[in-house]
């Protein structure tokens, strides 16, 4: 094969590492069908509220979706936590809507969460500990060695952290003004349109600053590797140790023939 009939795509480490950000963020951060149970019960709350302006049928119908997500997940042994997180938050805001009877207080609850997490970001970021890093180096199998021996992705964490940080800010100044100035029906819509496009928007800020970032440094490789070398230093001393009686008793036996 001459060098114009090879192929003129290779994978290069670049590729690699980006990969593995993909699909580790993929993992992260739930996918599609994390997105859709986020979504999805507060997506069926305003539209039956919106219809009947019903807040006990809406509620009702919002948890029974989120249970019925979860059910799914369990029968298929999927991982749990995203719709778990979507179940917890449903009954938060219908036990609150509830005390209060203000249907608009289904929503308190996570717009509280969103901004607590916001707070949480920077208030990290500028600490030096990063929560992105802090929730994606198990992910990537590198823990905390970011902090001290891989500066490079300790500053894109920080920056990623920023992002999300900016963002839900940015989130949380749209939705709290609407809390008090709008009706539930404005409130919900508006919150429903906006559970998915800033997500995206902070997940991709995350891929683009790991994807440029040096890759991470695998502890359990280096570990299990750590394990393996003293498995095999112990594996050589035993034999060393088995072979010395039989060395050492030749020698002895030998000093005390006698000529013939």
């Amino acid at each position: 094969m001459t060098s114009l009939d090879k192929p003129t795509t290779e994978d290069t480490p670049s590729d690699d590492a980006r990969a593995v950000t993909e699909a580790a963020l993929f993992e992260a951060f739930g996918g599609v069908r994390g997105m859709v149970e986020t979504v999805l019960p507060g997506l069926l709350f305003v539209s039956i509220y919106t219809i009947n302006k019903n807040l006990h049928m809406s509620a009702i119908a919002a948890v029974t979706v989120a249970l019925v997500m979860v059910v799914v997940r369990l029968a298929r042994r999927d991982t749990v936590k995203h719709a778990f997180s979507g179940v917890f938050g449903v009954a938060f805001g219908v036990v609150f809507a509830m005390m209060t009877g203000n249907a608009k207080d289904f929503y308190l609850p996570g717009m509280l969460y969103t901004l607590g997490l916001a707070v949480a970001y920077i208030v990290t970021a500028m600490a030096g500990v990063p929560l992105i890093g802090l929730m994606l180096g198990p992910v990537f199998r590198e823990n905390l060695s970011w902090r001290h021996r891989n500066p490079g992705r300790k500053k894109a964490y920080t920056k990623a952290s920023w992002a999300w940080g900016l963002i839900l800010l940015g989130k949380s100044a749209i939705l709290f003004p609407l809390y008090w100035w709008a009706d539930t029906t404005q409130l919900g819509w508006v919150l429903v349109a906006l559970k998915i496009p800033p997500f995206l928007l902070a997940v991709y800020l995350t891929w683009v600053f790991l994807a440029k970032a040096p890759p991470p440094i695998d502890v359990f490789a280096e570990m299990e590797a750590e394990e393996r070398a003293e498995q095999e230093r112990a594996d050589e001393e035993r034999k060393a140790a088995a072979a010395a009686p039989e060395s050492g008793g030749s020698t002895t036996a030998g000093r005390h023939r006698r000529p013939s």
